[in-house]
């Protein structure tokens, strides 16, 4: 997969944008014959293809149009440009995520799940940290996936401002996790060299210029991480270790709101 780059979303006509999402305009089926029909959902599907297998650089329409083997102009019909079709992928995409009746146990469990739901989405689909979402796509899945979400601390003693919050902070550190998570694998992929070579062609050098009694903590905890991870970082554990302190954070947040008047905490 390609270096990093940026889409944004919503960043289509929103009139078609709307329509497209939630499929408020139907076109007819292509009835050329010998050809599979085309259709929005086909369109869609064979784009997040790409994307997983190339990276969003890769999605355009012309490249979607070569692997439904028609011609580019065929797509208009149905999507009406890319920006669109980057929004209607992402929303797609947000409709694999399980929203199953949460069994009644307590929010920390709740948000956890929602938590390894996000991550695991990242990891099936990495272009998806291409994706600048401040503007969010406002399409059915979308909306259901942020609905469901939400009821993890739906009753809990926040406000919901603070529900919002708590949910963006969660959503947030797995976005960062799964981003560190990617750059590593492309590290490798892209230089041809595994982490464990990296640090064995460079320690010996590193070990002729740094002086360890100059900087003492660095060079401790340095050296128990590298022992620990076998490299400079492990994305594994710094998702897990990093989910669990955030949960602490907002622990002590609803311990705060749900605290008697006059109890000090």
């Amino acid at each position: 997969m390609p270096g990093l780059m940026t889409e944004y979303s919503g960043r289509g006509d929103p009139a078609r944008s709307l329509a497209l999402l939630w499929r408020t305009k139907t076109q007819e089926p292509s009835s050329r014959r010998g050809k599979p029909e085309l259709s929005v959902d086909r369109i869609v599907r064979v784009a997040i293809e790409v994307a997983d297998a190339e990276g969003l650089a890769a999605v355009s329409m012309r490249r979607v149009a070569d692997a439904l083997k028609v011609g580019t102009m065929s797509l208009y019909t149905y999507v009406p440009g890319k920006a669109e079709l980057i929004d209607v992928m992402l929303d797609s995409v947000h409709g694999e995520v399980e929203r199953p009746e949460e069994a009644d146990t307590g929010w920390r469990a709740r948000l956890e799940r929602v938590a390894r739901r996000n991550w695991e989405l990242y990891r099936r689909h990495p272009w998806l940290l291409q994706i600048a979402t401040s503007r969010p796509v406002m399409g059915p899945n979308t909306i259901a996936k942020y609905d469901h979400e939400l009821r993890a601390v739906e009753g809990i003693g926040l406000t919901d401002v603070e529900m919002d919050s708590v949910l963006s902070l969660v959503l947030g550190h797995v976005e960062g996790a799964a981003r560190r998570a990617l750059e590593s694998a492309q590290a490798e992929q892209q230089t041809g060299m595994s982490h464990e070579q990296w640090w064995r062609a460079h320690a010996p050098l590193l070990e002729k210029v740094f002086d360890a009694s100059r900087h003492p903590t660095a060079a401790r905890v340095g050296a128990a991480a590298g022992e620990a991870y076998g490299a400079a970082v492990e994305p594994e554990h710094a998702f897990e270790f990093g989910l669990q302190r955030v949960l602490d954070g907002i622990e002590v947040l609803i311990e705060r709101r749900t605290a008697k008047p006059g109890r000090r905490r």
